[in-house]
């Protein structure tokens, strides 16, 4: 993922490539720790930290929840989300055994099975 993510970032101009990739290593991780994953429905920041990320846009843009933050309030609720933790790492459990059961129904669907016999010739690689 992080190699897709550079190459799509780096090679779209005609720029010298050879630092390119170290600026934009930083841009490309914090991309893939906020954004949702499939596997679980949540993204690797939250299932660290219990919390969504705070995105540079929400600060720049001045996102509802920069706005009214309140020290008093953020410290009740991040005591509601230690308590709603375990709740969320089952859910994300749930989620991923069942994206697992996706992946395998999918690659199970394209694999043909196959019985050898006594005296079959096979291919041996050594």
């Amino acid at each position: 993922m992080v190699l897709q993510s550079l190459k799509s970032r780096i090679f779209n101009d005609a720029s010298k490539y050879a630092t390119k990739w170290l600026r934009e290593l930083p841009h490309v991780i914090w991309g893939i720790r906020t954004q949702k994953t499939w596997a679980t429905g949540y993204t690797p920041f939250y299932m660290v930290y219990s919390t969504e990320a705070i995105l540079p846009s929400d600060v720049a843009f001045g996102a509802p929840r920069i706005q009214y933050y309140e020290e008093g309030e953020m410290e009740k609720s991040q005591r509601l989300d230690i308590d709603s933790l375990e709740e969320h790492r089952v859910a994300a459990l749930i989620q991923h055994a069942h994206h697992k059961q996706q992946i395998r129904c999918y690659h199970n669907r394209n694999v043909k099975e196959l019985s050898f016999n006594i005296g079959d010739s096979v291919l041996h690689r050594i």
